[in-house]
């Protein structure tokens, strides 16, 4: 995890913002201390490993350190039976591929440029351009976490308005924002969470969130990230194709991810 960690850290040292990378330890937050730990999950026994100790849930057996489930599932009864409900209902649904990443415009849509999120990089288009494409398409995001983030005036133009509530009814395998996500529920499965996992979760997360941004209007050329166009007919077959094989790569996450709930989980029954 070193290869994305050390960079971040330099980055922070020189306060030096980073649009596409530093999303991944600000919007999420697990720190990077926290990603370079190796915890080896439910059902492993380590020899020689008192330091484990000093973390929480784990505890000392007569053949070594161990995951403490009881305790786990003591303090995280409600995330696991919601994160195995959130991910087994999008593991049911086909991925759907029509919405372009055009949450991302409708985040600066009709807003003065000190306003955009990330106002020290250009608009390709400039402010009339892009909310030109706005207003030309078809808004269609089902992900509350990034419908939240939109301006008040794109809310409407979104064929849906998702909540909170309706995550589980709405999450689809195709978003790109609910395949970073499984990176957030790996993380707050810790320790639970084989690292392994957590680390293919976030080598996932850093992929996506790169077309997450060449999709999006801002120009990060300088960065040495050209850009999908969304608004050619070009660009969009682009970002389908991506965000196929983006959702075709999750699938196989989502449900070890399943797994490792379904592993704690099975102690409830077994009171």
């Amino acid at each position: 995890m070193r290869r994305f960690t050390g960079p971040h850290q330099e980055r922070k040292l020189r306060k030096e913002k980073h649009p596409v990378m530093d999303f991944l330890f600000t919007y999420y937050s697990h720190r990077p201390v926290r990603l370079e730990r190796w915890h080896p999950g439910p059902g492993i026994v380590l020899e020689d490993a008192a330091e484990y100790l000093e973390f929480p849930h784990y505890k000392d057996t007569p053949d070594g350190v161990t995951l403490d489930v009881e305790s786990f599932l003591a303090q995280r009864e409600k995330t696991l039976e919601f994160v195995q409900a959130l991910l087994t209902a999008t593991l049911s649904r086909p991925a759907r591929l029509g919405c372009f990443g055009l949450h991302e415009w409708a985040m600066v849509y009709r807003q003065q440029p000190e306003e955009v999120r990330h106002n020290a990089w250009p608009l390709r288009l400039g402010s009339d351009g892009t909310d030109a494409v706005v207003e030309s398409s078809r808004i269609q995001c089902g992900h509350f976490d990034a419908f939240r983030f939109f301006t008040q005036p794109a809310r409407p133009r979104n064929t849906l308005q998702p909540t909170r509530e309706d995550q589980v009814a709405n999450e689809q395998p195709g978003c790109l924002h609910a395949n970073m996500d499984l990176f957030k529920w790996a993380y707050k499965l810790e320790p639970a969470t084989p690292s392994d996992l957590v680390a293919d979760c976030f080598e996932l997360a850093a992929d996506v969130r790169e077309l997450d941004m060449q999709a999006s209007p801002y120009d990060l050329a300088k960065l040495g990230y050209g850009p999908v166009p969304i608004e050619t007919p070009e660009g969009r077959s682009e970002y389908a194709r991506r965000q196929a094989a983006f959702a075709e790569r999750a699938q196989p996450l989502r449900e070890r991810l399943v797994f490792v709930c379904q592993s704690i989980l099975t102690v409830t029954s077994l009171r």
